[in-house]
C-alpha cells in the first residue's frame, strides 16, 4: 500500500448517444471540466477517437487547450494520444506547447489506439500497433530529453531530430501508458519509467491483472535501472452515487443500456454480455461499478486498494448513465463525501471534535463557574450601589 493522499480523476472518453446534440454534447463535456476543477478534483484524461460515433473527440490536445482556458488548477492529459496514429516528433511538439499553455497543468497519455476501427480507417494493421507505439516511445523520451534523434521505421523516420523547447515541466512533462489486458503497456512503463493508467475494468479477474501488471512495470523498470512509483499509477472504474441507492439505481436508467450497447456493438471488448439485461445489476455483481451512496463508494475504492495492493489516482470513467444534474450531483457527493475520506481532509476536525467532547465536562464546568462569577459580581456591585444611592 501507499501513504500519499489518494488523487480523484475522470477518465473522459467521452461517451455520447447517437441521438443527441453532438455540439451540445462537447460543450458539456468542458462543463464537467469546469464542474470538477470547481471541486477540487486532480486530473482529467481526455480520449482520442476516431470511429464508432460514441467517442466523439478526435483531438484530446485541441479540447484541451480550450479547458486550460476554462479551468485553474485540475491537471489535463491526453487519455491517450494513439501513437500508432502519429508521427512521434509532431505529437511530442504538440504536448511541449500544451506543457507550456498550461503552465505545467498537462500530462501526455499514451497507448497504442483502442478502436480496431480507427486503425481499419487509416490502414494500419492492429497487430502492428504495440510495435509502433513502442518504436514511437523510443523517439519521444529522448527528444522530451533534448537529445538529437535519427531513427527509420518501416511506418516513421526522424532525421537529427531536436525539439526547440524545453517542456516547462522538468526535467519533462509527466507521461503515463495506457495498460489494459496484454502487458505491453506495463512493459513499456517499466522501460521508460513513467505511470500507467489502468483501464482493464475492475472485477475481480481485471483486479488481479492490474496487480500483475503493475509488478511487470516494476521488474522491468529494475532491469533498465528506472524507477516507477504506485502514486503514478491510475486505475480507471466505474461509478454513480446518490443520497441512496434505490436513486442511483433509478438515475442509471437513463443510460447504462445505451453504454453497454456500445460495448457490446463497437468497441473492442464488451463490458456487459450480450445475454445480460439488466446492465447495473450485472457490474454490480462483478464489482466492475459502484451504483449506490458515499458509503458504498468508500468501501468499493477500498476494495480496489486492498485489490490492487495500492495505487496513487482513483478514476472514473466518465458516462452518461444518468441525465445531466444528477451526473453533477455525482460528483459533488464524491467531492463532499468520498474525497475526504481518503485523503484525510477532515482529520484534524475530528481530533479537535473528539478533544472537545472528551473535556467537555471540564469545558462547560468552567464556562458555568465563569458566568455564576460574572453574576455574582454584578450583583455584589448592584448591591453596593443600592446602599450607597440609601
Amino acid at each position: 500500500m501507499i501513504n500519499d493522499r489518494l488523487r480523484f480523476g475522470i477518465f473522459l472518453a467521452p461517451f455520447h448517444a447517437l441521438n443527441e446534440n453532438p455540439t451540445n454534447a462537447l460543450d458539456r463535456d468542458f462543463e464537467l471540466i469546469e464542474h470538477l476543477d470547481r471541486l477540487g478534483y486532480d486530473e482529467a484524461w481526455i480520449g482520442e477517437h476516431h470511429s464508432g460515433g460514441f467517442e466523439i473527440i478526435a483531438s484530446p490536445e485541441v479540447f484541451m487547450a480550450a479547458a486550460f482556458e476554462r479551468t485553474k488548477n485540475i491537471r489535463i492529459g491526453t487519455g491517450v494520444v494513439s501513437l500508432p496514429y502519429h508521427h512521434p516528433f509532431m505529437a511530442v511538439d504538440r504536448m511541449i506547447q500544451l506543457d507550456h499553455q498550461s503552465k505545467g497543468r498537462a500530462m501526455f497519455g499514451v497507448g497504442p489506439g483502442a478502436l480496431v476501427g480507427d486503425a481499419f480507417r487509416m490502414g494500419i494493421d492492429p497487430s502492428t500497433q504495440r510495435d509502433r507505439m513502442n518504436e514511437a516511445l523510443d523517439v519521444i523520451l529522448p527528444l522530451l530529453r533534448g537529445e538529437i534523434v535519427s531513427k527509420k521505421t518501416d511506418w516513421f523516420e526522424v532525421r537529427e531530430a531536436q525539439i526547440q523547447l524545453p517542456c516547462y515541466t522538468q526535467p519533462h512533462i509527466e507521461m503515463a501508458v495506457a495498460c489494459a489486458r496484454s502487458p505491453s503497456g506495463a512493459l513499456a512503463a517499466g522501460k521508460h519509467g513513467l505511470g500507467m493508467l489502468s483501464i482493464g475494468g475492475t472485477s475481480d479477474d481485471a483486479l488481479t491483472h492490474h496487480a500483475s501488471n503493475w509488478k511487470i512495470c516494476e521488474e522491468t523498470a529494475t532491469a533498465n535501472k528506472k524507477h516507477v512509483d504506485r502514486k503514478n499509477w491510475r486505475v480507471v472504474t466505474l461509478a454513480h452515487i446518490a443520497e441512496t441507492r434505490e436513486q442511483a439505481l433509478e438515475n442509471v436508467k437513463f443510460g447504462i443500456e445505451q453504454f453497454a450497447k456500445y460495448f457490446r456493438e463497437i468497441a473492442t471488448f464488451p463490458i456487459v454480455p450480450d445475454n445480460i439485461h439488466n446492465a447495473a445489476e450485472y457490474l454490480m455483481e462483478n464489482n466492475m461499478a459502484c451504483i449506490g451512496t458515499p458509503d458504498d463508494a468508500i468501501k468499493y475504492i477500498e476494495k480496489l486498494q486492498k485489490g490492487t495492493g495500492g495505487f496513487g489516482a482513483y478514476m472514473e470513467l466518465a458516462h452518461n448513465w444518468a441525465d445531466w444534474q444528477a451526473t453533477k450531483r455525482h460528483y459533488e457527493l464524491m467531492s463532499r463525501y468520498v474525497a475526504p475520506h481518503f485523503q484525510g481532509l477532515n482529520a484534524l476536525r475530528q481530533a479537535s471534535y473528539d478533544y472537545s467532547f472528551e473535556n467537555r465536562d471540564v469545558f462547560v464546568g468552567k464556562a458555568a463557574a465563569a458566568v455564576q462569577e460574572a453574576i455574582d459580581t454584578h450583583e455584589k456591585a448592584s448591591s453596593k450601589g443600592n446602599i450607597a444611592a440609601e
